[in-house]
């Protein structure tokens, strides 16, 4: 079941009302059946698979607990991981590691076949498994105590509004949540709806509609397409993704406040950074923290030299692209990560940062590191959305041979849109101003939240009733108009990007 789905907009509010008024002892049990409902909804067989890795690790908490030192802890540790991430790999890696070994050994003389997996890849696992895996390092390491009740641990795995596509929260601070009574708070839930309109503004009427765009350039027309307009694609599916991603990361938190429940905020106006190191600290802030707790610092962190600290912070990027996808093309991005940030710890050792006296210099130079910072992202950004490294770098190498200027990018841009749009003029120029506004008004507010400190929902909320009520109004019609235009001829929506993740 999509958010961006007319299911979800009769199921979050029934499922709402149940919740408050079935007695809470049983509410969580309620939960739980209610998210496996919403999971099955795209393949009830693959949520034995979640039903598995939910016993595994919730076993895996109770052995741990009960045996308090010797080796019965680490061997239960050490089998949790190898299950949880046999699963994942079976799924999701096998088939990209036979490939590499494959070319590998074919490189070498050596021909070797291996039989391919015809499994589809479930929905979300990459998010369940690794909050599932930070339960049982947590119970391990002593941050938490064992979840005694199995249905409340099934529910905080399964948890529908952050099931598939995170964020990847926390066992010591959702899990407890599960533990206290919730009673409805309207202002609360006034809040999430809000979020949850905003969520849903970004994915519909942006990133829905930036993808028509996107898709026609990358996917078929490139290769005719001026190297500005590549240039134009490239910084559409930067929004794109950012607004796909967000925008369920803005619904899964509003529908969790409806219900009581906080989770945590995956993005803090990535795109105004003035570095890769602040960026990352913003965006899918979930995913970050978790590959710094569970993987950065036991590596060593930063705790065993200069350049015991740039090894680790490569692999852990490489890692992270891995994560994204098992395909060369994500293992570049992550290496392109890497890069940046190994460069930025170097010049920052090497060089002793410029001081400026004037505030107007400070302005300027904020301004043009949050611009490098941007473009250094978007070119990473190429080889996560390319079919592969190659396509990646004959991209690149477009945008950069140029070609055409303006005029052939309004040309360009007049025929991809006349592909993908009705012959009705009127709708072609319908699509570029709901665009063009969306877009506007997601980066004014983003800019605001950076450095006013006020969040989206907060800044709309505080505006006179009449201009409220005024941008509520325009975002529910762009979300409409938007959803009409992007829908297929079976009346589907576009799934949101991470979900393949």
């Amino acid at each position: 079941m999509l958010f961006n789905s007319v299911q979800y907009i009769f199921f979050l509010p029934l499922c709402a009302i149940l919740y408050f008024l079935v007695p809470q002892r049983w509410r969580n049990l309620f939960l739980l059946m209610a998210s496996y409902y919403f999971y099955m909804c795209w393949m009830p067989q693959y949520a034995l698979l979640m039903a598995a890795s939910t016993l595994t690790t919730w076993l895996c908490g109770f052995f741990v607990d009960r045996a308090k030192r010797g080796p019965m802890r680490k061997a239960a540790l050490a089998l949790n991981i190898t299950v949880n991430l046999g699963i994942l790999f079976l799924f999701k890696y096998y088939n990209f590691f036979i490939s590499l070994v494959t070319r590998s050994m074919a490189v070498l003389g050596i021909a070797v076949s291996f039989p391919a997996s015809s499994l589809l890849l479930p929905v979300g696992i990459s998010f369940y498994t690794f909050q599932a895996l930070g339960y049982s390092i947590d119970v391990y390491r002593g941050d938490i105590c064992h979840e005694r009740s199995l249905i409340n641990y099934a529910a905080f795995v399964s948890f529908f509004p952050q099931l598939v596509a995170g964020p990847i929260e926390r066992s010591g601070k959702l899990l407890p949540q599960f533990r206290e009574t919730h009673r409805f708070d309207p202002a609360q839930a006034t809040q999430g709806l809000r979020l949850v309109l905003l969520g849903m503004f970004k994915k519909v009427a942006i990133a829905d509609m930036a993808a028509l765009y996107v898709d026609a350039v990358f996917d078929d027309l490139y290769q005719i397409c001026g190297g500005l307009t590549v240039a134009m694609a490239v910084f559409l599916f930067t929004i794109q993704i950012y607004c796909d991603f967000s925008g369920y990361s803005d619904v899964a938190r509003g529908s969790a406040q409806i219900f009581g429940f906080q989770l945590m905020e995956n993005f803090d106006a990535p795109y105004f950074s003035t570095s890769i190191t602040e960026f990352w600290s913003r965006w899918h802030i979930s995913l970050s923290t978790w590959f710094r707790d569970y993987l950065y610092i036991p590596l060593g962190g930063n705790r065993r030299g200069f350049a015991r600290k740039l090894t680790n912070l490569m692999l852990v990027f490489l890692a992270s692209g891995l994560w994204h996808g098992a395909a060369l093309s994500f293992v570049v991005w992550g290496a392109l990560h890497g890069f940046y940030r190994v460069a930025e710890e170097a010049w920052r050792k090497c060089v002793k940062p410029l001081e400026f006296r004037y505030s107007w210099c400070v302005k300027i130079q904020t301004v043009v590191k949050t611009a490098w910072c941007f473009v250094l992202v978007s070119l990473a950004w190429i080889f996560f959305r390319a079919d592969s490294v190659l396509s990646g770098v004959m991209i690149v190498k477009q945008i950069l041979q140029g070609g055409g200027g303006l005029t052939r990018l309004m040309d360009d841009s007049y025929c991809l849109i006349s592909a993908f749009m009705p012959e009705y003029s009127t709708l072609r120029w319908a699509y570029v101003f709901v665009l063009f506004f969306a877009v506007c008004l997601v980066l004014f507010m983003d800019f605001r939240k950076k450095y006013r400190h006020v969040e989206p929902v907060c800044q709309i909320a505080a505006c006179p009733a009449i201009l409220r009520w005024a941008v509520y109004y325009a975002m529910i019609l762009a979300v409409m108009f938007a959803f009409v235009m992007t829908t297929n001829e079976y009346g589907q929506a576009g799934a949101f990007l991470y979900f393949q993740f």
